[in-house]
């Protein structure tokens, strides 16, 4: 009996013949050798890569607000050093008395002096800029305009020359470029998934071209749209299976490849950008949303040109 009679006895007798092993040899393809699942390996490590980073971000920004929430700096401005020291040990004086502060601290003129250095050079002092005596200060609640403004006032009153600062507004710029970054490394996720999909479209089409003849010979003998759509869609899952495994690895390995680097910068706000067990989760979650919209746009992408072709 010849191959086509075989087909039309199992279509009479009700059984599809468009599964298992013979379906698949319909889009014949070699697994790793063809372009697909390196293209989806190389987005899916681009996706890791940027996600992680923006996830990074988010964790440095979290820590470092957590950490200034409560935190101030009394800056006593004043020219004279005499003048400048009595205002500061007066507001010293005040700080141990108020209860609204946990703690606070005076910051060494040779710790200030480290710090312009850059700047000043070697062995800067008032002869060169006045420098201001700054007090380091730690709010037993949150370091809101309201409380600012309050310690302001009754500081001013002992120590005319007084400032008070809260640390996190010097951040403000750092929080708004970390912002930024933060919608990139997400604009540049949903345009890696756009253009997974947009591969996996042109991969389907170009399948269908070549296989036109096929398809059409297996819709005359009683194949579904449905039928020929799994088809393609579990030959294009195996490459995303395949891409979004090999993906991963690449990815999280670049992401401990650059983690290591910004830890040697020794940096303690970098320090507070390392990933949750959460954040894991979330990267290991990205080649299956991968494979997710890879079968949905080759099913999509083959209903649509089947319908049109036949």
């Amino acid at each position: 009996m010849t191959k086509s009679g075989t087909l039309n006895r199992a279509i009479v007798r009700g059984f599809s013949p468009f599964g298992g092993d013979r379906a698949a040899r319909l889009v014949p393809q070699a697994r790793l050798v063809g372009p697909m699942p390196w293209v989806i390996a190389i987005m899916v490590a681009l996706t890791v890569i940027a996600a992680a980073g923006g996830l990074a971000l988010q964790n440095m920004a979290d820590t470092a607000r957590a950490e200034l929430s409560g935190g101030v700096t009394v800056q006593v401005i004043e020219a004279f050093p005499a003048a400048r020291e009595r205002q500061a040990d007066a507001v010293m004086d005040a700080l141990a008395n108020d209860p609204a502060i946990a703690t606070y601290r005076r910051v060494p003129e040779a710790e200030l002096e480290a710090l312009l250095e850059p700047w000043l050079g070697v062995g800067a002092t008032d002869a060169t800029v006045p420098v201001p005596a700054l007090i380091d200060v730690r709010l037993r609640g949150v370091a809101d305009r309201a409380a600012i403004d309050d310690l302001q006032t009754r500081l001013l009153q002992i120590a005319p020359d007084a400032r008070v600062d809260a640390q996190s507004g010097w951040l403000q710029p750092v929080f708004a470029a970390i912002a930024s970054l933060q919608w990139l490394a997400i604009a540049l996720v949903v345009l890696l998934a756009l253009t997974s999909a947009a591969a996996v479209w042109l991969a389907a089409r170009s399948a269908l071209g070549s296989n036109r003849n096929t398809i059409e010979i297996v819709h005359l003998l009683g194949g579904t749209d449905g039928q020929i759509a799994r088809i393609f869609q579990r030959s294009i899952g195996y490459d995303a299976v395949l891409g979004g495994a090999a993906g991963l690895a690449i990815g999280v390995a670049g992401v401990m490849v650059l983690g290591k680097q910004f830890a040697a910068l020794g940096s303690g706000m970098m320090a507070g950008g390392g990933l949750t067990l959460f954040d894991w989760l979330m990267l290991a979650g990205i080649p299956i949303a991968g494979v997710v919209i890879a079968i949905v746009t080759a099913r999509l992408t083959v209903l649509a040109s089947v319908r049109r072709m036949l």
